[in-house]
This record gives structure tokens, sequence and C-alpha cells, in this order.
């Protein structure tokens, strides 16, 4: 593996990697995700130095460098199976392929572990072979676990952190709550989120039948209440969004006070924080327009 290994990347820019420096330049989600892949790695380590779990030599397991490389390594470059059980397995070359929001191709591993990529359609010749690393609506997670940002996500999450009991309450997800990068327009379900605290604030029966429209797709008596209530849940989402945007200003500026040297990581915070700046500076465009 020695003509494989070598090429490989010596510095990550991914949660793994970042410091609390970094993470104190980062709006909630994006930083929650950073810190979970890095208390992840943290668990790693500490089971690792508990001994029996691999054959390493005492000096790589107290070496948090060679580790840290090593865990970053498999983590950006594994391909998970789930025939005949699940595991991540990593093929040299295979882990080359690009990120993209729509695959061109596909990987496959048989029973022997052997990798096969195969076209998904006729590629023209001099383009990049792509796979999706993640959730091509919500480019944060593959920021945090890979230390890039896609250049071609047409979404992000609306970071609506704080509505997350709502957000599992109604059975939504994240990629449900979606802003256009590219218009700033609100997905549907943003609305239900921010419209369904407000009634639970302040009318719990109303909260109850909104929630048994939103559960049976009653989309009649959701438009009733939307329609009610839209002042109110035009100022809550307006809220939201200025507060977004001067947190995330202020953080930027923050990330760009760093000596580049220390935090190598920042160009990438930065690059992440504008793309939410310019697509909430969107989103409140619409949302003054509405009243």
């Amino acid at each position: 593996f020695s003509p494989w290994l070598t090429p490989l990347p010596r510095q990550y820019y991914n949660g793994v990697s970042m410091t609390d420096a970094c993470f104190d330049c980062l709006p909630p989600y994006a930083g929650w995700l950073a810190s979970s892949e890095r208390q992840n790695y943290s668990n790693f380590v500490a089971a690792i130095r508990q001994g029996g779990y691999l054959p390493l030599s005492q000096e790589i397991i107290n070496d948090g460098r060679v580790l840290k490389w090593a865990y970053n390594v498999a983590l950006t470059r594994f391909h998970e199976v789930w025939q005949p059980e699940r595991a991540k397995l990593i093929a040299p070359l295979a882990d080359m392929i690009n990120h993209g929001s729509e695959a061109n191709c596909e990987i496959t591993v048989d029973g022997t572990g052997s990798f096969t990529v195969s076209a998904l359609y006729d590629i023209p010749a001099g383009s990049p072979l792509t796979i999706t690393l993640g959730d091509p609506t919500n480019p944060t997670p593959i920021f945090a676990q890979y230390g890039f940002l896609p250049n071609d996500c047409a979404t992000i999450f609306c970071k609506a952190m704080h509505l997350d009991p709502q957000i599992k309450e109604l059975g939504y997800d994240f990629k449900d709550l979606l802003f256009q990068t590219e218009s700033g327009e609100i997905a549907p379900k943003v609305w239900d989120i921010f419209l369904y605290q407000i009634l639970q604030n302040n009318d719990q029966g109303a909260a109850d039948e909104f929630y048994a429209a939103c559960k049976t797709n009653d989309e009649g008596t959701k438009q009733q209440y939307h329609d009610q209530y839209f002042q109110y849940t035009l100022d809550a989402l307006k809220q939201h969004v200025y507060g977004i945007l001067q947190d995330v200003e202020q953080l930027t500026m923050k990330a760009q006070s760093y000596d580049l040297q220390t935090h190598p990581r920042v160009p990438v915070i930065v690059a992440h924080n504008t793309l939410v700046r310019d697509t909430f500076t969107m989103t409140a465009a619409l949302l003054e327009q509405m009243g």
C-alpha cells in the first residue's frame, strides 16, 4: 500500500482536525457537526489506547499525529457496503473519485471484496468521475466530515437548530428544511416548523390540529393555519434569518483575524460562512417582499 499511502495529504481540514478556535468561528449547526466528528475521533483514540483492538506498536498508539492522519485517511476514503454484512472498505484508486451532487458512476463490491467502478451513463472524455459523498441537498455534513465545501450545492439547511423538537415531532428531516442557494427560496416545510412552534406557544389545540394535518398530508387545513398566522410566521422567520446573518458576519470576522500559519483551516471556514451569508441574504430579501 505504500505507493498509494505516500502521496496522500498530510493535512486535513475536517472536523477531526479542527481546533476549538475553529469551532468558535462556525454557526451552531456546522459547529455541532464538526465537533461531533472530533468527538468520534477522541472516542476512537481512547478505545485504541485501551489495547487489544489492533496489532499496533505502543509507539504508534502513543503518536497522536500518526493516529489522526490514519483515522482521517479512513474517514475520508472509505466505501460502505451492506451485504453480506455492513462494512467500511477502502480500495486504492477507487477512493480518488471526485464528489459531485449528481454522480456519474457507482462503486460496487462483490463477495470477494473486489471493487468495480461503473459509469451510470456515457461520460464525455476529459470529464471527472464523480460519486456522491453525502446528501447533495445539505453540504454542511460533507464539510464537517471531509473538510471541503461542494461548489455545486443547490440548497442548504435553514439552520433552525432551535426548532429541533418541532422538527422531530413533525417527522421532518434536515433535507426537508432548505433554502435555495441561487434564489434564497424557502422550502414549504420550513414554514411548517416555525408556525408549529408559534401555535405550541399560543394555542395548544390549534397546534394539535396543525400537527395532525402535517402527519396526514392535509394540505387544506395546513394552508388555513398558514394563512391565518402568516404575519406571525413571517416575523419569526425574519428574526431567525437576520439573527443568522448577524452571527455569521461576526464569526467570519473572527476567523479572518486568525493567522493562517497557525489556523490553516480558515479559508474553508470562511467559504462555508460566505455560502450561508449569501444564501440567507437572498432569503431575507424574499421575506421583505412578503411584508
